[in-house]
């Protein structure tokens, strides 16, 4: 969509779907409790075999803002999510994965942060809860702002906290990667901004899960040295040690 069609302050939330019926219901719900309301929340559904979809159905017949679809076959984060951005007629995009959570003030306090710094790419604060929404750890640290040199080292920016400005991006999409797309995408929208802009509020809870600390972590190590040697072509070398220091700072934000 071109950035002339893009409709003024409307805040198009993207989320893919993919057997989320134990927490969607709660995640579509932080989304209606905003206190900015000029949004419209687009879910893609990855050919879940649960109840995902009869959930955000029940809720979407009640609120026209909530538009779902759902893909003709399994293809993974990065086609649901471009198929969102696809459908989304707002001047910005936010992501919001489908266990996650926002705090009621996180579009009405982001949009008026992003004015302020008149910037195109900004992040938040996060909680970590636990599968019961219970907070496990809070107030983990981010910079006031990071570019791309300083993101191949460090693990900063949550997908769930994430609001673009499309005029700035106007044929954005997301790298089309099973693993590590979102790392891969603020990487790239780096290479065409000077900087990603950190709110220093907590505003989005991040769900955590046994895999998700576990086997799940050594795949996000590897898939950042992919993604720095294959999409942004760095030399081996380089790339191990960006990938060394990006894990020592996740090992620091999850376990002090």
């Amino acid at each position: 969509m071109g950035k002339e069609q893009l409709q003024q302050g409307l805040v198009s939330i993207i989320t893919p779907v993919y057997h989320a019926e134990r927490f969607i219901e709660q995640t579509i719900l932080s989304v209606q409790a905003q206190t900015y309301q000029d949004w419209e929340m687009i879910l893609v559904d990855d050919c879940s075999n649960d109840h995902s979809g009869e959930i955000i159905n029940r809720i979407a017949a009640q609120d026209a803002r909530i538009r779902y679809y759902r893909l003709e076959k399994n293809s993974g984060a990065a086609v649901a999510r471009n198929t969102a951005i696809g459908y989304a007629r707002g001047e910005y995009l936010a992501f919001l994965d489908s266990d996650d959570l926002w705090n009621p003030e996180k579009l009405s306090r982001q949009l008026s942060f992003m004015t302020e710094k008149e910037c195109a790419f900004s992040f938040t604060r996060i909680n970590f809860i636990d599968a019961e929404g219970q907070i496990v750890k809070s107030n983990v640290p981010i910079p006031e702002r990071i570019d791309y040199r300083h993101l191949l080292r460090q693990t900063v920016i949550a997908t769930s906290t994430v609001l673009i400005n499309r005029r700035f991006f106007p044929d954005f999409t997301m790298p089309l990667r099973r693993g590590g797309q979102d790392y891969a995408t603020w990487l790239m929208l780096l290479r065409h901004t000077d900087y990603a802009y950190g709110l220093n509020e907590c505003l989005t809870s991040y769900r955590i899960s046994d895999h998700s600390l576990s086997s799940n972590k050594f795949s996000s190590i590897r898939q950042v040295y992919e993604i720095q040697t294959q999409d942004e072509k760095i030399n081996k070398i380089q790339a191990a040690f960006n990938t060394f220091c990006f894990c020592v700072y996740a090992f620091k934000k999850h376990y002090f």
